[in-house]
């Protein structure tokens, strides 16, 4: 897996004119829709699929 994977189109608008944001690691700008978001990588599921809720 690489260190740093580009998200391919917006999450909102699916437009792919995208841009790294100078706000942090893993921030991106969409230019489509003018909104910020940042990705975030939580873990691996558990191999049955079944995602545990920690409290």
């Amino acid at each position: 897996m690489s260190e740093r994977a580009a998200p391919f189109h917006c999450p909102y608008c699916g437009d792919e004119d995208l841009r790294p944001s100078e706000a942090g690691h893993g921030a991106w700008e969409c230019h489509g829709c003018r909104r910020a978001f940042q990705l975030k990588f939580l873990g691996l599921l558990s191999p049955g699929g079944a995602h545990e809720q920690r409290d």
